[in-house]
């Protein structure tokens, strides 16, 4: 029987990753995080989210510009959930999803392959299973699941920023990510992929205190003054509404939990998604306390804040001055 709370285990970094987004402030940051160490980038995929996919992708290609990263490929995806009108957030993120931030325009060259297609082709052709990092709505995974069902038997270990157990952050259910394209989640959640769900409730134990904040400004380099001008930024509203002592970090959690699991703990979970419900739709249902021999979610229910943006700030200090 497996033990009801389980520090994460310590595992080697993933031979392979792509990272599928919506940047979005905390999706830019957890991108830095991913760049500035040694996690083997295939490529990174783009969705509609916090902002309309034509924001999301330029965001994701100028913040490649930005670290030194134009050889990177950035795919763009699907610009709307499966069944729903498109939710975004630009109450929290600004216009443009980068609010605080004076990118460079990348010049690289877009590719013509779409996201979708990209994951496919990946999973398809991998020798070594991949790992996924999804710290957006799930609709591109799910399309891709739907189209070719057999990709999920070469995804290694899929790590995804949503769901809420407590109190939403867009209703008084749900979290964003699992909102915006619930029936998404639903199909990726219910694919059998070996999947860690980072939720609300552990993203807000790991906020950005002005003391952090200034650590991190303190860097100095181009990427961390990019970093500190959208923190500035991101957050209040959660800030103000909950009480907290800083704006929560939530996508780089995500990064985080690749480069050190053991900083967090998480315990085996039957998981579903509520697609209908009028007042819970996007909720994330888990099953504390029932049978789950074959489970295959395991969600995070506490980490070392301290560690995890120590970890940042050491990561962000590797840009050139």
């Amino acid at each position: 029987m497996v033990a009801a709370f389980l520090p994460a285990l310590h595992q080697p970094l993933p031979k392979a990753l792509i990272i599928d987004c919506d940047p979005g402030v905390d999706d830019a940051i957890a991108l830095f995080l991913a760049f500035a160490t040694d996690l083997p980038i295939l490529g990174i995929t783009t969705v509609a989210g916090n902002v309309p996919l034509p924001l999301t992708y330029r965001n994701a290609r100028n913040l490649c510009a930005l670290a030194g990263r134009l050889a990177l490929p950035v795919f763009a995806g699907c610009p709307r959930p499966m069944m729903r009108s498109l939710a975004t957030a630009e109450d929290i993120h600004g216009a443009t999803g980068l609010q605080g931030a004076d990118l460079p325009e990348s010049t690289a060259a877009k590719p013509s392959q779409h996201a979708v297609d990209f994951l496919i082709q990946q999973l398809l052709t991998a020798s070594d299973p991949i790992a996924i990092a999804a710290l957006g709505p799930l609709t591109n995974l799910a399309v891709a699941l739907i189209q070719c069902p057999q990709i999920a038997e070469n995804i290694d270990q899929l790590v995804i920023m949503g769901g809420a157990m407590g109190q939403g952050n867009i209703t008084p259910s749900a979290e964003f990510n699992i909102y915006v394209d619930p029936h998404a989640a639903q199909v990726v959640l219910s694919a059998g992929i070996p999947t860690t769900l980072i939720t609300l409730d552990t993203t807000h134990q790991v906020l950005t205190t002005p003391a952090r904040l200034a650590a991190i400004r303190a860097l100095n380099n181009p990427v961390s003054i990019a970093a500190a001008g959208m923190l500035s930024f991101y957050g209040q509203n959660d800030l103000h509404r909950y009480g907290l002592a800083g704006g929560p970090l939530h996508d780089p959690c995500v990064i985080a939990y690749l480069l050190a699991p053991e900083l967090f703990t998480a315990r085996p979970v039957n998981i579903a998604v509520e697609t209908a419900g009028e007042h819970t739709i996007g909720r994330t249902v888990v099953d504390w306390y029932g049978d789950r021999p074959s489970a295959a979610v395991q969600v995070i229910e506490t980490v070392d804040a301290d560690s995890v943006y120590a970890l940042l700030i050491e990561a962000l200090g590797r840009f050139s001055v």
